[in-house]
């Protein structure tokens, strides 16, 4: 595959076969580890010339695959990178220790000091905290908007933004975290080119697609800037390794790696080569994930003890959810929240009667994982944010694993027994 453009395949076939050429692993099928912190140059002239081409991007091996030291890149780097791009349908992409350091990376990268963002709500508690608590103490300014398919409030909290500074970076996380709210992709886009008409500088919009990734949903089909994914979540799929992925325009991506030099936040070889392993399996993963999602999230709704049920499968026909459902997404998903009868003591009592699925943060794996959002993910968030964002003490987060249906089922079914 490695002469053929990425266009010519679709998705899941990227996600097998792209990326690695076995001639850059001496013929092994699948991409070997390259486990050095360093790269030795053929003369000291080449080692000057590398080091212009990666620096400068001029000199004779502009163009050419080279390697310095691995926190500038390494071949796991190249491999995974060029496959996250593919996918993604992006000219390039950047691979980051974490979800969370390829979402501070953009914020160092694009705003300055009396700047301000606009992003959703809810929005998962450790980018609330980035934007909310961490960035304003460098001067930024935090505006949200809490309905991403409402124009009419997106366009007036854009106007908040930028009455407080000039608006660099819009974020939209779709579905959101934990309540799988949905923001209008197109709607960012067009509101980014106004403000950009207004102000002199249009701001990038960045799309949060953790939650259904590559093959469900393709925010850069839709003309945002950059995608992030955690590549922790589904891509990885196993809950043992961390890791978090960018993909956009080269030249928003070639700033976002020559700074990532200098953060020291990239990517090591080996979690490089898990991701790179796991991202073959994502497509059939996620097939299983969201079949017992929907099963589970239909159990749910017709129980008793459950107030509601965000899952996307569910959105009413001839509202502005379903439609932009149905423009810009393939699949439901797996992850969704549902809302108990009750508050905080009714949604401990049922996590503890689970025998199954496991009580911990994170989303994505192979298990099923559930968890209270309002003492844990969104532990930080102050509680009159969380309760406009929908999140309330009684409010469940669950992201459905691969074990079968009628386990979970069973198991959700003892546990609502203790509310």
């Amino acid at each position: 595959m490695s002469n053929k453009r990425p266009g010519d395949f679709r998705p899941e076939t990227l996600a097998v076969a792209y990326g690695y050429d076995p001639q850059l692993g001496m013929g092994a099928a699948k991409p070997p580890i390259f486990m050095t912190s360093t790269f030795v140059y053929p003369s000291a002239q080449h080692a000057k010339y590398v080091h212009e081409a990666y620096f400068d991007g001029t000199g004779p091996l502009v163009g050419e695959t080279n390697h310095i030291y691995s926190r500038l890149g390494h071949p796991g780097l190249d491999f995974l990178e060029a496959r996250l791009a593919a996918i993604d349908g992006a000219e390039d992409a950047v691979a980051y220790c974490s979800g969370m350091a390829a979402h501070s990376s953009i914020a160092l990268a694009y705003l300055r000091s009396g700047d301000s963002v606009l992003h959703g709500r809810p929005i998962y508690g450790g980018v609330d905290f980035l934007y909310n608590t961490m960035m304003p103490q460098f001067g930024t300014h935090p505006t949200a908007y809490l309905d991403g398919t409402d124009e009419d409030g997106v366009r007036a909290a854009a106007e908040e933004a930028m009455a407080k500074g000039p608006l660099k970076l819009i974020i939209a996380e779709t579905p959101a975290n934990p309540t799988a709210a949905i923001v209008d992709l197109d709607l960012m886009v067009r509101i980014a080119d106004e403000v950009g008409a207004k102000q002199g500088h249009r701001p990038l919009v960045v799309v949060d697609n953790t939650l259904l990734g590559p093959f469900s949903q393709r925010p850069i089909s839709h003309g945002v800037d950059l995608c992030m994914t955690s590549l922790t979540k589904y891509c990885g799929g196993h809950s043992d390794l961390l890791a978090g992925g960018i993909s956009g325009r080269k030249e928003l991506i070639d700033q976002l790696k020559l700074q990532r030099t200098t953060w020291g936040n990239h990517l090591d070889p080996y979690t490089s080569w898990l991701v790179l392993r796991s991202m073959e399996s994502v497509a059939v993963r996620t097939e299983r994930a969201m079949s017992n999602a929907r099963g589970v999230a239909e159990f749910l709704r017709d129980h008793p003890k459950v107030a509601g049920v965000t899952y996307l499968g569910f959105l009413e026909p001839g509202t502005r959810g379903r439609a932009v459902y149905d423009k810009q997404c393939k699949a439901a998903g797996s992850t969704f929240s549902f809302h108990l009868h009750g508050g905080e003591a009714e949604a401990f009592r049922m996590l503890d009667q689970l025998q199954l699925m496991k009580v911990a943060v994170s989303l994505g794996g192979s298990e099923t994982l559930i968890c209270h959002s309002a003492s844990t993910t969104h532990y930080a968030v102050p509680r009159e944010q969380r309760l406009a964002g929908g999140i309330t003490d009684g409010t469940i987060r669950l992201s459905v694993g691969l074990e079968h249906i009628d386990d979970l089922i069973a198991d959700l079914a003892q546990a609502l027994e203790a509310v």
